[in-house]
This record gives C-alpha cells, structure tokens and sequence, in this order.
C-alpha cells in the first residue's frame, strides 16, 4: 500500500479541520469520502477540498470498497457506534477522544477490535504527538528529574467558546469527559500508573446556563496514582486571556513545564499598555502541528502494518476516570476508582 484512501465520519468543527490537514500536510494519503447529515459541511467538503465522494449516512461510506481507513470524527455520542460499524466492515480506524461515554461501550468496542487483529483501531489522544510534551516524557525515561511523582495539568478554553459549549455539553459528557480526557492520559502516561481515587469540585461561577445542565464552568480534580503518585487537573470555559493549556511535571530531582505562557509566538510587546505576550484563541491553534503529526503517524502505522504505543487500552482508562470525576463532582466524594 503506497497510498492510503482515507474516509471521514463527521465533518464538524473537528472533521472540517482533519480534513483540511490531510488535504494539505498529510504524505501518502489522500481524503477519497466523507460523512455529514449537514449540507453546508458536505458543500465545504465538495467544493473547497475536491472530495470524490459525499455521503449523508455513515453505512454508505463504509461500503466503499476502495477505501483503506476510515477516521471518526463525529459527536462523541455517536463514537464507539461510528468506531464498531467502521471495525466489522473491514477498515483500519482512528476515532477522536473520547471513545466512548461509559467503561461498558468502551469494552464493547475493545471486544470488536480485538477479534480484528490485523485492523489498526486508535483513539486520538493529539498532546502525545505535541513535541513539547513528547520531549518532556523523553526527559522523564531519561531520569532527568528523577521519579516522577507530581502532575498538575489543564485544560481551559477562552470565554468566547461558551457559545459553542453550551449546545455541546449534552453530546459531549459533560466538562471532564470532554476537556479533561487529555489531561487524565497525560497523568497515566508521565506517571506510569493508573488512577486509584478521584475527587471534583467545582460550580457555575459564570455561566449558570451549566448548572442547569448539570454541569460546570469550572472545576478542579484531585487524584491519587496507584502508584501513590499525586494528580491535580484543572478545566474551564471561562478564561479572558486565551487558550490556556499546560502541564507540570515534578520528580524527585526537578520539575518539567509545558506550555506556560500559551503564547502565540515567542515576541514580547513592550507598548503603553506594559509588557505582555498574546495567547493562542483556541486548542486548534496550539495543537494544530500535533494533530498533523497524530494524523501521519497513523497513516504510516497503516500502511506499514505496525501497532501504535497509544492504544484503545488508554481510551478506555481516560473515559474509566472522566465517569468517575464526573460521579465526584455530582456526590461531592471521593470516587475509589473500579477496574
């Protein structure tokens, strides 16, 4: 296989922009068909992108044959449906996080994927493929700061995304399904370890229109690693300034920080208004190489026939501990997580 022929399930906010990064950046694959039940999205795909093939029902994309690989990118509620369906019809999948809403629909993609062997089956977890944070694990097998034993992480959006969340949040899971599940993976991963206990506080400290969702605007976790490892993560959808996305590392001999200030660039303004650094608007603008390379390395994993280090193993674990945050946050206790 020289080429992989790619096909999208979902051409929202997160669809259109894969879309666009495999039409521009992606080697050795090229976009063959897409999904939407919208028109506009289907007509952005025809039209500014040159898509062969535009379908309005997911099944009629799957019975492609001359696809290779199919990429879900649909409302997370449709996730481990959109992922199985692709599975036993034959194709390599990446699905964006999370796979699923609950443990037991994650198991029950797992089971499919595992009857496949030969079928690459993923959940995007982007900030592995970030190369800051890619570099900060590399330092930590290195030992550079000893044993880790400390991560404080997150996850907050500027205030101008409310809109957008406010008609997602019942299709997304709520706060620390959709914004932490990053930040739980990246505890795991430069920890080495699984979740033991959560505990979630938070509130509408802004927008009340959450709470009538049951839900949140701001909310703070604490966790403990089986490992006896600490974990503080950290989500909201109000901040003034920007994107603002980081990660602390602390070991026993040092400490490793990604991300602070969420700077647009590396250039200081000194004017009348003091000193400062502008800061990226949104997640797409501060990740946008890792989704590229997220993308590529699936694509070559694919076409070489070889397994990836991120696994459906890991999705499951983000969704097992986002359940148990949320049931938190809801009971105001610690959560002893069951695996």
């Amino acid at each position: 296989m020289d080429k992989l022929k790619l096909g999208l399930i979902g051409l929202g906010r997160m669809g259109q922009k894969y879309a666009e990064i495999i039409d521009s950046s992606v080697k050795n694959a090229s976009l063959l068909a897409v999904c939407s039940i919208h028109d506009k999205e289907l007509d952005f795909a025809k039209y500014k992108l040159d898509v062969p093939y535009t379908f309005r029902n997911h099944k009629q994309l799957l019975e492609l044959n001359e696809l290779d690989a199919v990429m879900v990118l649909s409302s997370t509620v449709e996730h481990a449906r959109h992922m199985t369906d692709a599975l036993n019809a034959g194709f390599h999948v990446f699905c964006e996080k999370p796979l699923a809403l609950s443990v037991e629909d994650c198991k029950k993609v797992i089971q499919v994927a595992d009857s496949k062997p030969s079928q690459l089956a993923i959940v995007g977890f982007n900030r592995r493929f970030d190369k800051s944070y890619a570099y900060a694990k590399q330092k930590i097998a290195e030992g550079l700061i000893g044993k880790p034993f400390l991560v404080r992480s997150q996850t907050v959006d500027k205030d101008s995304q409310v809109g957008f969340q406010q008609n997602y949040v019942q299709k997304s899971g709520g706060i620390f399904m959709d914004y932490n599940a990053h930040d739980i993976d990246l505890a795991r991963w430069y920890l080495d370890s699984e979740f033991h206990s959560v505990y979630a506080l938070g509130g509408s400290y802004k927008h009340q229109v959450f709470e009538q969702m049951n839900d949140a605007d701001n909310v703070l976790t604490v966790g403990r690693m089986r490992n006896n490892a600490m974990v503080q993560i950290i989500a909201s959808r109000t901040a003034a300034h920007g994107h603002d996305t980081y990660c602390e590392i602390t070991g026993t001999e040092g400490v490793l920080r990604i991300g602070r200030p969420a700077g647009k660039n590396l250039v200081e303004i000194y004017d009348k208004n003091g000193a400062r650094r502008e800061i990226v608007d949104t997640f797409l603008e501060r990740f946008e190489e890792s989704f590229v390379h997220q993308t590529q390395s699936f694509v070559d994993h694919v076409i070489k026939g070889k397994k990836m280090s991120v696994t459906l193993k890991d999705a499951l674990e983000a969704t097992r501990v986002g359940v148990a945050m949320t049931k938190s946050f809801m009971l105001k206790k610690e959560i002893v997580i069951d695996r």
